[in-house]
């Protein structure tokens, strides 16, 4: 599926770029990404993995929000990043990284599948992702 499928379908939105939802979605990303932070140290993996996954969820409706869409699912999320990675303007292993993580969180919440190597990679992979947003944003 690609953006223009995902309007027709109504997954994706087109808005006006808002920057107030910008700074709203980052400050949503940090505090997520603090929280895992904080539940990897407590030894709480599950919650590590789905907070780790939510700091990217945040980070790339940033993005959106930057470039005037709005989602309707998180998947499409993964659409405008495949194709601001195929343009040249995101590292392709942000978009890799982000269905990892997505895949993960879902395995922890639905499956009970998680445990520390799978914690700290997620928080690994949240952290270089929140930079690689921060610096997409920077250059917009």
């Amino acid at each position: 599926m690609d953006i223009k499928e995902c309007l027709e379908e109504g997954y994706l939105k087109k808005i006006e770029p808002d920057e107030g939802l910008i700074k709203k979605e980052l400050n949503e990303a940090k505090y997520d990404f603090d929280k895992a932070e904080k539940a990897f140290s407590e030894k709480d993996f599950k919650w590590c993995i789905v907070k780790s996954y939510y700091a990217m969820f945040h980070a790339a409706r940033a993005v959106l929000f930057k470039i005037g869409l709005r989602e309707k699912r998180h998947f499409a999320i993964g659409v405008v990043l495949e194709d601001l990675s195929k343009q040249g303007k995101l590292e392709h292993k942000l978009i890799s990284d982000f269905y990892a993580a997505m895949s993960s969180r879902e395995e922890a919440d639905y499956h009970y599948a998680y445990s520390k190597e799978a914690a700290e990679h997620n928080l690994q992979i949240s952290k270089e992702f929140l930079e690689g947003i921060h610096r997409f944003l920077k250059l917009r």
